[in-house]
């Protein structure tokens, strides 16, 4: 027989845990802490103080916590109630089991850690959206403009997409997909930070979440607009009156108070067009939640949700196409850089695997996705 010489490879040595749990926070954190500091020192060169921005449920320091209390209780007591099999005096054994098995140390840590470090983001992203006129009063509405018309040979895309989709009833719709947007950010969070089946994973939402927001601030200050709605009304003016119609009317409005009479208004300006951060956290959860989910009927979901909302961003003038671009490259920067702060190797099937959650690693040309990492 031929000799045949066989050579053993030794598998790299997987990440410890400790150091995987130090790697995600570091990032997550890091952007939490420049965007505060970003937001004190803005505020204090203007002279005006930081504002928490209200919402529908109140403000965000309330409606986070809420929003956590409620996923506990679905969580927990379903489960508890399934297990119990009607018998309600195990119902208590029942639900601390629950909480034992799924809020371990390291699940309410990242609860925390996440909740924490994205109210800080957000709300220094509001308050330098809010001063940003007051900073940087140059306008570019002009340039992405013309590119739009160059790209549409001389057509408005606003104008072809009104031709296209109707003026009357595409307008309610598209107006319920825009402003879906508003509890989707924060609620997609809390799903990956309670369900997560692996906790790495949550990290990576939230980084990637928190990562937008920072690069989206950046990009309002680098190239400011107000977006061709607010820039060329007549455009618009023939669309059937919607709730976005009435958001947009209350924003021009909010904007001039805090430009004109900045120290006597508890109005927060949240006019800027360049990126589209509509785009930027759709696609974001869109891309978490191909590399993470199973069920194809969620991932397709989320994409079909995300070509809405960028048609939606453009059908009501909310952004210029350049600005819809810019939000596409700010998520596929923040995912990327959220997995590589927590772990995340992307495999060519499109799945996320944690390296540090693995006991073993498989041979190259047999990728192990048995641990993929998959919410609940």
């Amino acid at each position: 027989m031929p000799h045949v010489s066989v050579t053993l490879v030794r598998p790299p040595e997987p990440l410890r845990l400790s150091q995987v749990r130090r790697r995600p926070y570091a990032l997550l954190a890091g952007v939490a802490v420049v965007m505060g500091i970003a937001a004190l020192i803005t505020s204090a060169a203007l002279g005006e103080s930081l504002k928490d921005p209200d919402g529908s449920l109140g403000p965000s320091w309330f409606r986070l916590p809420m929003m956590v209390l409620g996923a506990f209780v679905v969580d927990v007591v379903p489960r508890a109630v399934w297990r119990s099999r009607g018998r309600f005096r195990s119902f208590g054994a029942q639900a601390r089991g629950v909480i034992r098995e799924h809020w371990t140390r390291e699940r309410v840590s990242l609860v925390v850690i996440g909740l924490v470090t994205f109210y800080v983001t957000y709300v220094s992203y509001r308050n330098l959206k809010n001063f940003l006129p007051r900073v940087n009063d140059s306008l570019h509405d002009t340039q992405l403009h013309a590119i739009d018309r160059a790209l549409m040979f001389g057509h408005e895309p606003a104008v072809l997409l009104h031709h296209l989709l109707g003026e009357t009833y595409s307008a309610h719709v598209l107006a319920i997909v825009y402003l879906m947007f508003l509890p989707i950010s924060p609620l997609s969070l809390i799903v990956y930070l309670v369900w997560a089946r692996d906790v790495t994973v949550g990290y990576w939402y939230a980084t990637a979440q928190c990562l937008a927001w920072a690069m989206g601030t950046v990009s309002y200050y680098l190239l400011p607009t107000l977006g061709p709605n607010f820039a060329y009304v007549w455009l618009y003016k023939d669309l059937d009156q919607t709730s976005v119609a009435a958001m947009q009317e209350s924003l021009y409005y909010s904007r001039g108070d805090v430009r004109f009479n900045p120290l006597h208004t508890d109005s927060i300006q949240s006019v800027a067009g360049f990126a589209s951060l509509h785009v930027g956290i759709i696609l974001t959860l869109a891309l978490v939640t191909h590399f993470t989910v199973r069920h194809t009927w969620i991932r397709r979901g989320t994409w079909v949700y995300f070509g809405l909302t960028v048609v939606s961003t453009l059908y009501f003038g909310w952004h210029y196409i350049a600005d819809d671009v810019g939000g596409a490259v700010i998520a596929i920067l923040a995912v990327w850089l959220g997995g590589l702060a927590t772990g995340q190797r992307f495999l060519r099937r499109g799945r996320s695997v944690v390296l540090a959650s693995r006991a073993t690693l498989a041979p190259v040309d047999t990728p192990d996705t048995s641990h993929a990492a998959v919410p609940n």
